[in-house]
Order: structure tokens, then sequence, then C-alpha cells
């Protein structure tokens, strides 16, 4: 248990895009980082730009309002029924001159507005969240200079697009006007904190002078939530082999490799075939139709067609026999995935497909054991059958990342607020 010691503990405003964990993953994470900030003994006031009211316990959240009384709402309502009644989108000439939509620059104003007008926190730091492409607070946090010494600007990914690692890169329209609002967030933050050091040294290589000895390492957090009373869905068989992939599947990230390994899985071993499960949860994907026909001929594979509430998810993870983290096929990938610290926390060996260098590979140790690129089906077919004979020789199949679970958890999380010279 940790000694809160709150009269001594920093105070912290956090401003966080979304709060709603069924919305992203980068939700969940903010979500699983405030929790732990509480747990860690700080004292918390959190706006979040959820648009509705969002309950945690023992923490004051506002949730803020948009301003539909503006200019930009207006011509943000106006293109976007030109983009559905006419189907065509004026997203990429308006961002091609202003660097960002009509929707985005008005929900920076509006996170700001309330910033300004209604934050009496006598707060040590001020911490923006955001999720995917957007950083919305950090757009916000621009335009208050008088908070910028006290300002962690949390960079999740690489920003903008043609910053990220290939298969991903591409030119977005309006890079140029993107990359220099990056450039500032970069520049005026006190502070800036990422997932995984992989990601730190990724974007610094992009912005060496502007992020220059700012640099935290806030990993993703484990989550607190009790399962206990969480119900398994009736497609999930709680005493077998079971593979569970949880998580969007984007186009980089083929599941196609694993699918034929567990093929060859169950025709070499044909006893395993009443009791093994390869499982995808998530919404529709590109894999979609093709996993619909595998499955007239292999009922051993599940996905799901949407997505399932995020405590169904954390509930199916910890009764896995065995949880994948799934990849995209590069050179590396400096991302720390939002389902790592669920994998660690379910107890369970982790399947890990991805490149040779990657953040999770560095997190479990060069040496671990249960890796693969994602497309080797020779090299995660040897893996499927270490894992079902590990599974086999112990029911439970329990891993237990010790020195992981600290590195996740509120105990290193105070540890890193607790010594920056504010």
């Amino acid at each position: 248990m940790i000694n809160p010691e709150i009269n001594n503990l920093k105070k912290i405003l956090v401003v966080a895009e979304s709060l709603d964990v069924n919305d992203s993953s980068g939700s969940k994470a903010n979500v699983a980082l405030i929790m732990s900030l509480k747990q860690a003994g700080f004292k918390l006031k959190v706006y979040h730009y959820t648009r509705k009211d969002i309950f945690l316990e023992g923490i004051e959240t506002i949730s803020i309002k948009e301003n539909r009384n503006s200019p930009l709402f207006l011509l943000s309502r106006i293109e976007r029924q030109i983009r559905y009644k006419l189907n065509i989108s004026l997203n990429p000439h308006i961002e091609r001159l202003f660097g960002f939509s009509f929707t985005l620059m008005n929900d920076r104003n509006s996170i700001a507005k309330e910033l300004k007008h209604n934050s009496n926190f006598n707060f040590d730091l001020v911490l923006t969240l955001s999720k995917g492409g957007s950083f919305r607070p950090h757009h916000a946090l621009l335009k208050i200079p008088d908070w910028h010494s006290r300002w962690i600007a949390y960079i999740h990914d690489p920003y903008p697009m043609h910053s990220y690692p290939r298969p991903y890169d591409w030119v977005e329209p309006g890079h140029q006007k993107k990359r220099s609002f990056f450039t500032e967030v970069a520049r005026k933050c006190r502070y800036a904190a990422y997932p995984s050091k992989m990601l730190a040294e990724w974007m610094e290589s992009y912005y060496p002078e502007q992020l220059k000895g700012k640099r935290l390492i806030i990993p993703h957090q484990l989550d607190s939530q009790d399962l206990s009373a969480e119900m398994l869905p009736d497609f999930f068989k709680k005493d077998s082999f079971t593979i569970v992939h949880a998580g969007a599947l984007m186009g980089a990230r083929n599941p196609m490799g694993l699918v034929n390994a567990f093929k060859k899985f169950l025709i070499e071993n044909p006893q395993v075939n009443n009791n093994t499960q390869l499982i995808f949860l998530g919404e529709k994907s590109r894999y979609t139709a093709e996993f619909n026909k595998i499955k007239k001929e292999i009922p051993q594979l599940y996905s799901s067609d949407e997505n399932l509430p995020f405590s169904k998810v954390l509930a199916i993870q910890k009764q896995a026999s065995v949880n994948v983290i799934l990849e995209a096929k590069g050179p590396s990938s400096p991302f720390l995935p939002g389902k790592f610290p669920h994998c660690i926390q379910a107890n369970k060996p982790i399947l890990l497909l991805g490149p040779y260098y990657s953040e999770c590979r560095r997190l479990l140790g060069e040496n671990y054991q249960f890796w693969s690129e994602i497309d080797d089906e020779k090299s995660i077919l040897k893996q499927l059958n270490l894992l079902y004979n590990l599974w086999k020789e112990n029911a439970s199949n329990e891993s237990e990342y010790k020195e992981l679970k600290t590195y996740l958890s509120p105990v290193y999380l105070r540890q890193v607020i607790e010594e920056l010279s504010i």
C-alpha cells in the first residue's frame, strides 16, 4: 500500500481528450493513468472532452462542453452536411489550407476557453492526455502560455503521420502545418512524457532541439478493475487452450500468419481439435470476410464483429491461456500497445508477433521465448506447440512478470513524478 503523504505530493491538473474506456485504446490508457496517479497519492482535478459525464471514484471530473456558438462550429457543420448529403469531403482541402479541420479547431478553442475561465485549482503540474492523431488538449494548452512552465505533454504516438515508422507512414494534407504545431508543443512544454523508451528516442530524432532534456517515460498502467463478477461470453471455452487477440486489426496488423500457423497446429495435433480456440476480439476489419470463410473450415476460430465492453475483454484476457500482441510488419515498433499492461496483468504467457526491434520485446527481454515475426508461420507454429505443451503441464498457465508489474504501477509512476524539478 502506497502512503499518499498528500500534503507533500504534487497537485496535478489533467486535461484528457476522452475518458470513455469503450471508445478507444487511448481512452482506456488515459483512465488507467489517471487512476494510477490517484493510487500514488496525487491530488487530481480532471477536465475531459468526452462530452458526457464520466465518474471516476474519488476524483473530481469536469466534462468540457463544445462551443456551439462560434463561426468554427458553424463551418464544421456545413462541412459535415456536404460530406453526408453530397458525399464530398472538403476536409483534405481545409487541412491543406489551415492544417486542421474546423471541428478540431473548434474543439481546441472549446477546451482552452473552459480551462481559462473555470480552473481555480492551484496545481503544480498540468498533464495533457489525447488519443489517436488529434492531440486536442495539446492544441488547447498552446493557447495558455502561463501554464507552459508546468506542462507535461504526453506523447502517446508519433506525430504527424509522416513521422511514423513504416508501414504506417504517409504524408497527410497540411502536414507542414501539423509539424509546425508539434514543433511548438515540443518547444513549449516543460516535460514530454512517453509510454515507451523507444518512442521517446524516435520522437527526439525528429525534434532534437525542442525535446532535448524533457524526456519522461510513463508507461501505460495496469488496470485496477475488479473483474470477479464479470460473466464470460458463451463463445469462450474456459477449460480449453484459448489463444486471444484483443484489439483492432488495422491493415498493417496482418493476422494471417497466426491464422495459418493455427491451421497447421490443428492438423499436426488432431487430439486438440475439441479443446482449442483462436479468438479475435474487436470490431469488423478488412480481415472479417476472410475469417468468415475460414470459420466454415475451422470452427475453432472465433472473431467478433463489434467491440465488447472493456470489462468483458479484460475478463477474457484474464482467463485466456495465451494473450497475443500483434504488431505491424516493419523494421521497428517503438509503440507500447495499450493492451500490454492488460496482458501483463492477466499473468498468462504472451505470444508476441512483431519486429525484432520493438518496445514490447525490449520490456519482455531480448531472450523472451514466445516471440516471432508476424509472418513467420514456421516459427509461430513452433511457439503454439510450446505454449500448448506448457498449458497441458500447468492448466492455470500462470506467468508472473514481477518487475514489469512494478514498472507499470503507481509505485514507479510516483517515483517519476516526484523527481521532477518543479
